[in-house]
């Protein structure tokens, strides 16, 4: 299946070079940066996560919880710090098996047999945990440009650096993630309340990381700080993501296998094919651009959200973007958030479901759809409101 969607991507491309070559190079300029920063973003999380730095953050916020509330609180910290520094994909992949190991080792979890081979009850400890890790990762997307694809390619037709874009959007990222924290754990509130233990039917083995290896966090803060600083990260981050994940290739730490699974290169090109696709088409027809200009901040969002859902949110970046739209950043908030919505809005729900069920643990769709619904008109509302704050500001 990733090979058949590579296809379709190169022929999009293909198609879009062929209609018009130059605004098919204007597209891809616009995207690559995303789709080189993300793939670095990613190594940097393979080391990281090599170096046992995620499994040992998860132990520790197991440990230190007094409650299951403070479990889940603690756990959308971590998610909004790791989305904002080494993206929402990065997130979804690395924590949520993390996070499933933090609900397994809480003293106070409410264990069924259904949840170790069935979808995720309501009343299951981990739901709130994996759950949140996908709709926290895509609402904490908001805070710097390397935390979504969307960002860039949208920023591509702004000019801002890192710092100038955290100062417009801190607000905005902030109350989306709050808002769908709360959501997530009023309807998955059954589940914080767990107090039953259950014996683990295998132990959890101790965490691995030892500052003295870890070559990832060093990696994670350079690369933090080349987004923050640099008004065009792709590149040195990407160098940064190839020589952290080269020093563990040589030391045997890691299986070349490993870094092609996570970067996903045959969907990675086919998104990316579909992107310069949709570009070229926005840049050949100002149909997109027109309805946009007629559009306020809530109906860019809006149109973005929807968009996000029926194209996936990376090619809509590519086609609502392709003309510096009037409402840059409520486009972003749309981008961002609308892919709550269903499993079409974005790459991450197809990485978190896959380390889902590797880490043992089997989420419904449905009912992340259902979390979403209610999370996503609501948290659009308090960033856009928070949008409307920094602008004044």
């Amino acid at each position: 299946m990733p090979w058949i969607f590579c296809l379709v991507g190169l022929g999009a491309l293909a198609a879009a070079v062929a209609a018009s070559p130059n605004f098919a190079l204007a597209s891809a300029g616009q995207d690559y940066p995303a789709f080189v920063l993300v793939a670095g973003l990613l190594l940097v999380g393979l080391v990281a996560d090599d170096d046992g730095l995620f499994e040992a953050a998860g132990a520790g916020l197991a440990q230190l919880a007094p409650s299951g509330l403070a479990l889940f609180a603690g756990a959308t910290v971590m998610i909004g710090l790791v989305t904002a520094t080494l993206n929402l994909d990065t997130s979804v992949a690395f924590l949520t098996p993390v996070l499933v190991y933090a609900a397994r080792k809480f003293p106070g979890r409410l264990e069924t047999a259904e949840g170790a081979r069935g979808h995720l009850p309501a009343s299951h400890t981990e739901a709130p945990l994996v759950y949140g890790c996908l709709l926290l990762s895509n609402a904490g997307s908001l805070l710097l440009p390397g935390a979504n694809l969307t960002n860039l390619i949208v920023l591509g037709k702004l000019g801002l650096g890192g710092g100038a874009f955290l100062a417009r959007m801190w607000l905005p990222a902030l109350a989306a993630l709050a808002v769908t924290a709360i959501v997530v754990a009023v309807i998955e509130r059954r589940a914080l309340r767990g107090v039953r233990q259950r014996r683990l039917d295998r132990p959890v083995a101790r965490p691995r990381f030892r500052a003295g290896q870890a070559v990832g966090v060093s990696a994670v803060l350079a690369a933090t700080v080349l987004v923050l600083a640099l008004p065009a990260p792709a590149i040195p981050v990407a160098a940064v993501g190839v020589v952290a994940a080269g020093i563990h290739l040589l030391r045997r730490r890691i299986k070349l296998s490993a870094v092609g699974d996570v970067l996903g290169v045959p969907v990675l090109v086919g998104l990316f094919g579909v992107a310069v696709a949709l570009g070229t088409l926005g840049r050949l027809w100002s149909g997109p651009a027109v309805l946009l200009s007629h559009l306020d901040p809530v109906g860019t969002a809006a149109l973005a959200a929807t968009a996000s859902v029926v194209v996936n949110n990376l090619p809509a970046a590519s086609l609502l973007g392709a003309k510096t739209p009037s409402h840059a950043f409520s486009l972003i908030v749309g981008l961002n958030l609308g892919p709550n919505l269903c499993v079409t809005g974005s790459l991450a729900w197809l990485l978190w479901l896959r380390a889902a069920r590797r880490a043992g643990a089997w989420p419904s769709l449905a009912r992340a759809s259902l979390i979403g619904a209610v999370a996503v008109p609501l948290s659009m509302a308090a960033a856009l409101a928070g949008l409307a704050l920094t602008r004044m500001s």
